[in-house]
């Protein structure tokens, strides 16, 4: 069982705004909110993201560096994964692979893949047939 992942963020605020909205959608619960930072958590395993400080971010974030690549999620269905998609084109958030959604993962793999702020990847991935 995973405990927690701490992601260290640019722009808190921003972060903020669009992992609290997700995260919501995802079923998941405010847990901790302090001056550099705030978590949500489900059931006993939680997210955090910190503000990183000034003298780090002189490289941003890239997946293919050595590291996190993404995060990816569990979905309650297609449906969800569908709204999601929808929602977050509202939030003029890009969809990875558009040319090949909801299939990018392939035949059998249901999901949206997206980035949040910082360009991490996310996965929303719907339960298999």
């Amino acid at each position: 069982m995973l405990h927690h992942v701490e992601l260290y963020v640019s722009n808190l605020a921003r972060s903020e705004q669009f992992w609290g909205w997700m995260l919501e959608q995802l079923g998941y619960e405010r847990y901790q909110s302090w001056e550099l930072g705030f978590s949500y958590r489900h059931g006993k395993s939680y997210l955090v993201f910190v503000q990183a400080e000034l003298r780090y971010m002189d490289q941003p974030y890239h997946r293919k560096r050595v590291g996190l690549n993404h995060l990816a999620f569990h979905a309650m269905s297609r449906e969800q994964v569908d709204e999601l998609t929808i929602a977050l084109q509202e939030r003029d958030v890009t969809i990875l692979y558009a040319q090949d959604h909801p299939f990018a993962g392939g035949v059998e793999h249901y999901a949206v893949y997206f980035e949040d702020p910082d360009r991490i990847k996310v996965e929303l991935v719907a339960p298999g047939e």
